[in-house]
């Protein structure tokens, strides 16, 4: 009677694990976004790679992106090098509206009859000109993934909130600023009284 209880609980967990692998390799393939630095800095620029993961014959694509004017002003577009791992390639880089806060209609296709990309990547990558302190929220629009059938390919599409932060003065700056303190009281004491 244990042996036969110790063998049922040890299928059900083999089942259990199974499950999760089995919803893990059938999970909707992904697009998210990495800031570097982050956080970003005011007065510098920050990189954004736009992501796929666990993708399966990407042929082409499109996704407008929506950000926070007050907090970052677009600099320039790139396209990713992930597409054209699987050949020749034609891109869009988009149209910016740096008052409206948007780059809209990034894309890009394969162009011959040729099996779509596999696996993870960089599709775009996006330079900012950090302008103000506080959060931009960065958000996809307009997306479309297309295989090399021109069929619907479902991508979760993961948003993100950047902060930025204020400039740190250099460490030398709080160096001079302690050596002119130093100075002034030196000068200080050597006036007549």
């Amino acid at each position: 009677m244990l042996m036969k209880k110790l063998n049922l609980k040890k299928s059900a967990a083999a089942a259990l694990v199974l499950s999760a692998l089995a919803s893990q390799a059938w999970a909707d393939p992904s697009v998210s976004i990495l800031a570097t630095p982050d956080p970003a800095v005011q007065g510098s620029t920050v990189g954004i790679d736009i992501l796929v993961s666990g993708i399966s014959d990407l042929y082409g694509y499109q996704f407008s992106l929506n950000f926070n004017p007050a907090i970052l002003q677009v600099l320039g577009v790139t396209e990713g090098s992930f597409l054209s791992t699987a050949g020749s390639t034609f891109g869009s880089v988009g149209t910016i509206d740096n008052t409206a806060g948007q780059i809209s209609y990034i894309a890009n296709t394969l162009l011959s009859a040729v099996p779509g990309a596999n696996g993870s990547g960089v599709l775009a990558h996006i330079d900012f000109n950090v302008t103000a302190v506080g959060s931009s929220a960065l958000s996809f629009s307009d997306a479309l993934f297309l295989n090399s059938n021109v069929g619907d390919i479902t991508v979760q599409l993961n948003g993100r909130t950047l902060d930025t932060v204020a400039a740190v003065p250099e460490p030398s700056t709080y160096l001079m600023l302690a050596a002119g303190l130093v100075g002034l009281v030196a000068w200080r004491r050597r006036q007549p009284a």
